[in-house]
């Protein structure tokens, strides 16, 4: 009798992932360079510290920046380059985050960059100052004169999302240009920039200090990983303020170890950070994957993706209950299919077909973002070939069954 897998002694059973690399949904498949890795790390013990400098080592020279640390996901490395650029090297200040009393602590965006993610950066004690407006009547929505204007002695920081609203926003290099005059730096939430694989250099060279990148989507590392590159004493700054701080001030080696051995005055306490260390796995397997994709074919993996994006519109186009299209969205470097009930009952249709999808057999999630708009989309990024057939077959009995039930 053959014994069963971890997850079904769990009761799992895996989904179709049309929606893509989304964290609810476990992230991207992790590579194979990235499981290998991590099963070879899990068997062994290393000073996570010297680890985290080998990390750095790899991130420095895949993004031209001049270090990177590991942490526990895009939205950690933001956390964390908050609090980097509010404490710097003092570690007294470190103690005392999130109470931001004394410190420099305003960090300044376009108001068209709002986002629910945001949240981390003010969970530090970081306070958010808005600059420029929303609406065709304000465009562009932001000008340099603003910013400098909103730039106190409390301003520690400068933020920038990509991809964002570019009718509504200053270029990254204009951002990066008025901070620098003031010695302030720029962070860069780039979590879900990749691909293409060219913006692991392009932020940095565009002036960005810190840039935030997702490890468990684009580049096929573990889900609860992200990478930040940027400029060496903040990155210290950062992985300081997530390590574990037990130790004797004696034996303190530095948060990169004997690669950094002077970077503070001592040990920090443990950091505001701390709970988004990352174990050996993670930062083995995160290592390996963005290794194994800077050297993957890109061209290779983009017609692919497009191949099973067009089998998808072949097998949906023409189908009764709802119209069909490929396109590729202006924030996106991949082609989706947009499933669209407009004219087919709208909003509450699409929802209803998204739920079916979901809790029938074989359970499949799509992108559910524009469902206000009528408007379903499968993304072929995260999906294999041969679950193809099987999607194209439940989405279009979902679609042209009366009410989405089947008699």
């Amino acid at each position: 009798m053959t014994k069963p897998s971890a997850l079904e002694r769990l009761g799992l059973t895996p989904v179709i992932n049309a929606n893509g690399a989304a964290s609810r949904l476990g992230g991207n498949l992790l590579s194979a360079a990235a499981q290998e890795a991590m099963i070879e790390a899990g068997q062994r013990f290393f000073p996570l510290n010297e680890l985290q400098a080998r990390a750095s080592e790899t991130i420095s020279r895949v993004t031209g920046a001049e270090a990177g640390c590991v942490a526990s996901g895009a939205a950690a490395c933001l956390f964390l380059s908050a609090a980097a650029c509010m404490a710097r090297d003092d570690i007294a200040a470190m103690d005392r985050l999130p109470n931001t009393e004394g410190l420099r602590n305003e960090i300044v965006m376009h108001r068209a960059h709002r986002n629910p993610y945001d949240h981390v950066l003010r969970a530090t004690g970081a306070r958010l100052v808005e600059v420029g407006y929303l609406g065709t009547p304000s465009n562009p929505g932001a000008r340099a004169w603003e910013f400098e204007a909103a730039i106190t002695d409390r301003t520690c920081a400068f933020f920038y999302v990509v991809p964002g609203l570019s009718t509504e926003v200053l270029p990254l290099q204009t951002i990066a240009e008025i901070a620098h005059r003031h010695d302030l730096p720029v962070i860069v939430d780039a979590a879900g920039a990749l691909p293409p694989a060219e913006n692991l250099t392009r932020f940095i060279r565009e002036g960005a200090d810190l840039v935030a990148f997702s490890g468990g989507k684009g580049i096929g590392g573990p889900a609860g990983s992200g990478f930040l590159a940027g400029r060496r004493e903040l990155v210290l700054s950062a992985t300081l303020q997530q390590q574990d701080m037990y130790i004797h001030p004696t034996l303190w080696a530095g948060p990169f170890g004997p690669a950094a051995p002077t970077f503070s005055n001592g040990p920090a306490r443990q950091g505001v950070g701390r709970m988004l260390k990352v174990g050996r796995e993670e930062i083995a397997g995160l290592i390996a994957a963005l290794e194994d994709y800077v050297e993957r074919d890109h061209a290779a993996e983009q017609a692919r993706t497009l191949a099973i994006a067009r089998a998808i519109f072949d097998g949906l186009d023409g189908m009764t209950g709802a119209s069909c299209s490929l396109v590729t969205p202006p924030e996106a470097t991949w082609p989706h299919v947009v499933v669209d009930f407009a004219g087919d009952g709208g909003a509450p249709r699409a929802a209803e077909v998204a739920r079916n999808l979901r809790e029938g057999s074989p359970r499949i999630f799509c992108l559910d973002a524009w469902i206000d708009k009528g408007l379903l989309m499968l993304q072929a990024t995260t999906l294999q070939e041969h679950e193809v057939d099987v999607l194209v077959e439940r989405v279009v009995a979902e679609c042209e069954t009366e009410g989405g039930r089947h008699a």
